[in-house]
């Protein structure tokens, strides 16, 4: 806990808006909280599912996920919603978030177009520097998540970043947020638990 309380205070000398719990569940229960009664997009995010948000946020909120509805139709609805949630695939010590993206509705949708964006991220994607978390981004999170999507990549068959030219790759784009948008509200979750890829 003390590698994430020491990453919550730099986050707040961002600016960021940072909670911090010790489980998943917690964090979730949290957002069910602060998240009711309006409409709610949540990004690509194995968090997502691992912590139920969506079922729990469906109940009292117009919640969109591409995950589990349409994806072309909730792509479209989810860039017009009061909340976002997404994770990360890095975060350096300093409160630098890293994310890759495909289609980049999730690099999007973090930048730009919400009131409130929130960004749950476990314990298991916090590193040292900026250049950690983006080699974590290429050489774990992205090799995995190509992995769950049975592309046909080398790094699902090497488990490493090989820069491929492969239409299946997923790599397209990368976020590094080095301060929260201008834009909307930013509040980032930390999760003493691991989450995600």
């Amino acid at each position: 806990m003390a590698e994430l309380t020491k990453t919550k205070e730099n986050l707040e000398n961002k600016g960021y808006k940072v909670s911090l719990f010790e489980t998943g569940a917690e964090a979730a229960a949290y957002l069910n909280e602060q998240i009711d009664g309006t409409t709610v997009a949540i990004g690509g995010m194995k968090t997502a599912e691992e912590i139920g948000l969506f079922d729990s946020l469906a109940k009292h909120n117009d919640a969109v996920w591409h995950w589990r509805q349409d994806p072309a139709e909730a792509l479209k609805k989810a860039m017009s919603t009061d909340c976002y949630i997404a994770s990360a695939n890095g975060i350096s010590e300093d409160g630098t978030i890293v994310n890759i993206d495909h289609t980049g509705n999730r690099l999007a949708s973090i930048l730009y177009g919400h009131n409130k964006v929130y960004l749950v991220i476990g314990v298991n994607k916090l590193c040292d520097t900026l250049e950690d978390a983006i080699w974590r981004a290429r050489n774990i999170a992205a090799p995995k998540r190509a992995k769950s999507m049975e592309r046909k990549t080398p790094c699902v068959y090497k488990e490493k970043c090989f820069d491929c030219k492969s239409p299946d790759r997923l790599c397209r784009g990368m976020l590094v947020l080095m301060y929260p948008m201008g834009s909307s509200e930013m509040e980032v979750i930390l999760v003493n638990e691991e989450l995600g890829m």
